[in-house]
């Protein structure tokens, strides 16, 4: 797994990254109780604003951490956001995205630099 300082975690699999947001990211939302997702085959620039996020205590923007094509979102988030605070590193991913380079993964934090991060 690799990660970003927006506190993303970013999965391959096969030819896709799958992207959701960590546990410390999570936590520090609180319970989330709604999230809006983006249209499969959107294309996105890193930075892009792709997702929202609202908790009790917060609105957050998941923002793009890669060029691509969204390919697939996980709806059961719409229908459940809780799961973010439930399982942020498994069930509750929120896109999947098509890249050209997977190389570009290697610019990203592992998880011991990520930790280094969050302290």
């Amino acid at each position: 797994m690799k990660y970003t300082k927006d506190h993303e975690w970013l999965r391959v699999e096969g030819d896709v990254v799958v992207v959701g947001i960590t546990e410390h990211a999570a936590t520090a939302l609180g319970d989330v109780v709604f999230v809006e997702l983006p249209e499969p085959e959107t294309v996105v620039a890193e930075g892009d604003e792709v997702c929202v996020i609202e908790s009790v205590k917060a609105a957050s923007d998941i923002l793009a951490p890669l060029d691509g094509e969204i390919v697939a979102v996980n709806t059961k988030l719409v229908d459940n956001p809780s799961l973010v605070n439930e399982d942020p590193t498994g069930a509750a991913w929120f896109f999947k995205i098509k890249v050209d380079d997977l190389s570009v993964l290697d610019a990203l934090m592992d998880e011991d630099e990520y930790n280094d991060l969050i302290g």
